[in-house]
């Protein structure tokens, strides 16, 4: 047991395989039967990386926590929804990893992005420490919304991935928006309009042509994340539907949420169950070995995956897809707007071409502190009388849509105060 720490979460050692259904499972866009392909299956799950609590690594801001054990699943599942959008960007949705086999360079680059050091792109260190900057202090437990800001934040550096990441805010996907976003690049109109580039220059210790590709490219690779509020207290069966059409998505990265205080990486669903990884292991920190490879197993999980009843997940949680290609993102468009007419599946966000006349900025309105006291009031007020009506579940299901009153003044008031 030297290898690893296992903590209450997952203090077990038999997993349970998968039920012998009918049902088929899906993993991240792709269908699979469990009765004549459970080995894909496992394959599929075991090629996805996987990051779980670490101890021993070198102290976040030198002086700060050697472990992130206790605090730092949800920046791990953070870790894992982004690495597979990184996995799509440069191995593609069909690569597997095969214990043993050598695997390409742009394999171990992708890992070495999260390594935990500082100076790897998505570390537990830059994730915490750029955590600071929305109100989170190193060691503090994140929820979905800001570990996908964080994420946001530091994708701006990785130069050799040139990811365009986008946070649907407010319930809302707004197509112009991600279009003028993943557009910005456009071919050089000559050489005084694109400088020559060092032919030393490495894009943050990655091939040069990585950079330069993307310079020319037409569409930077989207990675689309929607942080959702799917009920008050706990899930409303309504968008269950929803949720699962969600895997079944070429594009999906999976969600991350899970328990209150207890996060996963989902990466799938199978009857009704939702099928995740766990970061609630603690490994030791992983070093290169003396030939400079970096040991790769203990970031591959190689059991069957954990399974929970969708009515247990937090209503709390963030939703991902990766659209490589415009007809990726167009092809995702025209699944959500099919997805809006099926019948029994509620919409969990609104996809819209352009920004609502109704998403006003609250900074327009010139709200005194007097203003704000009797909105809060106010809002107190409704939400008392909202969960102690009857039939207030009903209500609940209405909560996510961006057109509801209650749910923009609830969005306009969280951004007077903050």
């Amino acid at each position: 047991m030297d290898a690893a720490t296992l903590t209450y979460d997952t203090l077990r050692f038999e997993y349970e395989d998968f039920p012998e259904t009918k049902e088929p499972v899906w993993i991240l866009g792709r269908k699979y039967s469990v009765f004549t392909e459970k080995e894909e299956i496992l394959l599929d799950v075991t090629s996805r990386l996987w990051f779980t609590y670490r101890k021993n690594f070198p102290a976040i801001g030198g002086t700060g926590p050697t472990s992130d054990t206790g605090w730092g699943c949800m920046l791990r599942c953070g870790q894992m929804i982004f690495a597979q959008a990184l996995v799509c960007r440069h191995l593609g949705r069909d690569w597997r990893w095969i214990k043993g086999k050598r695997q390409m360079d742009n394999y171990f680059n992708v890992l070495n992005a999260f390594i935990d050091k500082k100076d790897s792109y998505y570390s537990i260190h830059q994730i915490a420490q750029m955590g600071v900057g929305e109100g989170k202090s190193i060691g503090q437990w994140y929820g979905p919304n800001t570990v996908a800001q964080v994420l946001k934040k530091l994708a701006t550096f990785d130069t050799w991935s040139s990811l365009a990441v986008h946070i649907a805010m407010d319930n809302t996907v707004v197509m112009e928006e991600i279009r003028r976003l993943c557009q910005s690049n456009f071919p050089c109109a000559g050489a005084a309009a694109c400088p020559a580039v060092e032919a030393d220059v490495l894009y943050n210790g990655y091939p040069e042509e990585a950079g330069v590709r993307d310079r020319l490219s037409l569409w930077k690779p989207l990675v689309l994340l929607i942080p959702l509020r799917l009920g008050l207290t706990e899930i409303n069966e309504a968008y269950i539907e929803t949720l699962k059409h969600c895997f079944m998505m070429p594009q999906s990265l999976g969600v991350i949420g899970g328990k209150p205080n207890s996060a996963h990486y989902f990466i799938g669903y199978v009857g009704e169950e939702l099928i995740y990884l766990d970061p609630h292991t603690t490994q030791p920190a992983v070093e290169p070995n003396d030939s400079g490879c970096l040991p790769d197993e203990s970031f591959h999980c190689q059991h069957p995956p954990c399974r929970m009843s969708i009515a247990e997940l937090d209503p709390s949680i963030a939703v991902g897809f990766f659209c490589n290609t415009e007809e990726d993102f167009n092809d995702w468009c025209q699944q959500i707007k099919k997805l809006s007419l099926v019948r029994g599946a509620l919409p969990m966000f609104e996809l819209v071409e352009r920004q609502p006349s109704h998403f006003s900025n609250p900074d327009v309105l010139n709200l005194t502190p007097g203003d704000k006291e009797r909105l809060t009031a106010s809002a107190k007020r409704s939400e008392y009388a909202l969960t102690n009506l009857p039939g207030h579940q009903a209500l609940d299901c209405v909560l996510p849509l961006a057109s509801c009153t209650l749910c923009f003044l609830a969005r306009l008031l969280s951004r007077c105060l903050s």
